[in-house]
């Protein structure tokens, strides 16, 4: 297939002339361009177009899940007939293995995987086995390993109708993928047989697939919704992808063992030579202990360390990832466009990665608690990465020295289709003087004015614990705030940014995330707290970034609190004010009226699953026969469904069949038991004893 834009949209500005000389440049042979795009001068946009005229599949790097998230929404919208991916880490909370000698402390790996975004992974790997017009939007989490795509499309199971399979084989092969066989409820990667049926979730999706049997044929192979039961459509043909990214056949597994096994050994007579008895006891306990657990059940915590000898790859040979997944020409050159969003920030992210984790890893095979080839689980060097890739567009604001010197042209996006000046920036003291307030108070003044005539606001400081502390007071002195770092989870911070667009937030506190790339026309004012502090913070390139999250509003204006200029801050002041001069005069000649940025609220969380509303009202639809043959006995017995969920403490469904009984009863004028049904979920949930923790339950209806 091939890309196609949404037509509604045209290149405006500056936007025409740099989609030409990127797509001509490409197309002449360059292999690496920077477009040098003002904030709010439509990059991404540009990009879109380079891609659709490029017509290659795409991969897009940003530097934090978060903007991740928000290209991924863009994207979306710019190709709604093509297949966007999001693809970023899969922990919400990560604790590498580690070892510090000077006090004798090993710290156990510990982490929290997400999910849903585990879903979303195995969505972008299969959309590139499938596809051919396809954008991923990740993190800088594609460098790092992943399994093999040739073992990944290999065992790939296909099922058709009409096909010659039986109930018994499909779940033998099911189990060989990695699914996991359940009576409860499905969740990606599981199953359930049912009668003559098989009930598949995949690991892409949040839908059901029932396989009907008939003998030892496939009859009928049927999308059914999760939620309401309802069937969606009927389907000729079914492929389902492995569960697990790593993929090692038996023979291999057995190989791999013996692998690690010859490793263990040569490692231990190293360690006895310099008479390391700790170390090797120490190695010689973990090994065996892991070789016996991968033996009895293919699976050892940490398996991880191993994948060198599970991929049969050489020592210090770079893993399979992301990038591997991406088509390749005959002589394995890369066939596929790479767009480094933000690349000042991106591509130092993608230098530093190798070698923070070789300095951990290396200390652990030193005193013993890992082997050598634990070093091979890693992500690729820069080196490895710049072979790996095709023709590269760096995009940036504020490109740094590398993209500058690689680039064979940079092209310049200065003016915004809409018109839009930079901001005007007003410096304020940091410490109040002369009847002055300090800067937080002075702020809170500032932001109340701004969100009282509907705008929104974005302060950011140096601290995450300044950034809470600041979000609390503000909201005790009644402003709808929230903080946004590092520490918020993925999916929390996409969902505090659409909710702060909505209204539901007024003002964001920020660290380091309110910079590169965020879209957030509904801001006003940004304030810089402590903007005197040199540092990387309080850099040139972070000053003009964060200065840029004012340019979408055509009330947009910055407030920098600073007892004195620093040299980073005089530069910012003085390239903004440049470039508002060269819009000025571009709007002057063209009788352009700057209006401020209208762009619809979005996030990559919206269709990952249904609301409460829609199933409700296909409960509803799905229950309108019985009701109408007799209703009061189809709410009775929605009522005693709804007590035994409460005395289960399963108050999700309680709640849910509370409402389902309301919109019955409601039906037929009956408003008293719908008000008794909402009271006695109330009442009982209010008796839960304390710390008892909710049970989430999935309502299923035949």
């Amino acid at each position: 297939m091939s890309f196609s834009l949404q037509p509604e949209w045209k290149p405006a500005g500056d936007q025409p002339q740099a989609i030409d000389a990127l797509v001509a440049n490409f197309e002449q042979g360059s292999e690496r361009q920077t477009l040098l795009g003002v904030t709010g001068s439509g990059k991404t946009f540009t990009a879109a177009n380079v891609i659709a005229r490029i017509g290659k599949p795409t991969l897009v790097i940003a530097h934090n899940k978060t903007l991740a998230a928000q290209l991924a929404q863009e994207y979306r919208t710019f190709f709604p007939n093509n297949a966007v991916h999001y693809f970023v880490s899969y922990y919400d909370y990560y604790q590498p293995e580690a070892y510090i000698p000077t006090t004798d402390t090993y710290i156990e790996k510990d982490a929290a995987i997400n999910a849903e975004i585990e879903r979303l992974r195995h969505a972008s790997t299969q959309a590139l086995l499938t596809r051919d017009d396809v954008i991923i939007v990740a993190s800088v989490s594609c460098i790092y390993g992943l399994g093999s795509p040739e073992e990944y499309k290999k065992v790939n199971i296909k099922l058709e109708k009409g096909a010659v399979l039986s109930r018994n084989d499909l779940i033998r092969r099911l189990v060989g993928v990695y699914f996991t066989r359940t009576t409860a409820d499905l969740t990606p990667g599981t199953f359930r047989s049912v009668g003559n049926h098989v009930e598949i979730m995949p690991t892409s999706e949040l839908t059901i697939y029932e396989i009907s049997f008939s003998g030892a044929s496939i009859e009928r192979i049927m999308q059914i919704d999760p939620m309401t039961r309802a069937e969606v459509r009927e389907h000729t043909a079914l492929f389902v992808f492995p569960a697990k990214h790593f993929v090692t056949p038996e023979d291999e597994r057995l190989r791999a063992v013996e692998d690690i096994k010859r490793e263990l050994g040569d490692q231990l007579q190293h360690f006895d030579r310099e008479g390391k008895i700790l170390e090797a006891e120490r190695l010689k306990r973990r090994t065996n202990y892991d070789l016996a657990m991968i033996s009895e059940v293919g699976y050892c915590s940490g398996i991880e360390n191993y994948s060198r000898h599970f991929d049969g790859r050489g020592p210090g040979e770079a893993p399979s990832t992301l990038l591997s997944y991406f088509p390749h020409k005959a002589d394995g050159t890369p066939d596929f466009l790479t767009i480094i969003d933000e690349s000042h920030v991106t591509i130092p992210q993608l230098r530093a990665m190798f070698a923070g984790d070789q300095s951990r890893k290396e200390t652990l095979v030193q005193h013993g608690f890992r082997l050598p080839s634990a070093k091979d689980n890693r992500p690729l060097r820069f080196e490895e990465w710049n072979e790996r890739v095709g023709k590269i567009l760096f995009t940036s604001a504020t490109p740094g020295e590398y993209e500058r010197v690689e680039s064979e042209n940079i092209v310049e996006q200065v003016i915004r289709p809409t018109g839009l000046l930079d901001p005007l920036i007003e410096v304020r003291p940091v410490v109040g003087r002369d009847g002055a307030l300090g800067q937080v108070q002075d702020f809170l003044e500032e932001a109340t004015r701004v969100i009282a005539s509907g705008s929104r606001v974005l302060v950011t400081t140096l601290t995450k614990r300044m950034a809470e502390d600041l979000s609390g007071f503000l909201i005790e002195r009644g402003m709808k705030a929230a903080y946004l770092h590092s520490d918020v989870k993925t999916l929390d911070r996409i969902q505090i940014l659409t909710d702060f667009r909505k209204g539901d937030y007024d003002c964001l506190v920020g660290v380091n995330l309110l910079r590169e790339g965020l879209d957030l026309p509904e801001v006003a004012l940004v304030a810089i707290l402590d903007a005197d502090k040199e540092g990387f913070l309080r850099s040139e390139t972070a000053l003009i970034q964060t200065i840029g999250r004012a340019a979408r509003n055509v009330e947009g204006r910055v407030i920098v609190y600073a007892d004195r200029l620093s040299q980073a801050l005089e530069f910012a002041i003085k390239e903004t004010s440049r470039r508002r001069a060269l819009q000025e005069a571009y709007n002057n000649a063209h009788g352009i009226t700057p209006k401020t940025i209208s762009k619809q609220i979005h996030d990559i969380t919206e269709g990952m699953e249904k609301t409460n509303k829609e199933a409700l009202r296909e409960l509803i639809s799905i229950d309108r026969v019985r009701f109408a043959e007799d209703p009061n006995a189809l709410i009775k017995e929605k009522e005693k469904e709804m007590e035994d969920a409460v005395a289960a403490l399963d108050f999700e469904t309680a709640a849910f069949l509370r409402d389902e009984i309301a919109a019955l009863a409601n039906e037929l004028g009956i408003k008293h038991k719908a008000a008794a049904a909402s009271k006695k979920v109330k009442d009982e949930e209010d008796k839960r004893p304390a710390g008892r923790t909710k049970r989430k339950t999935v309502l299923h209806r035949k």
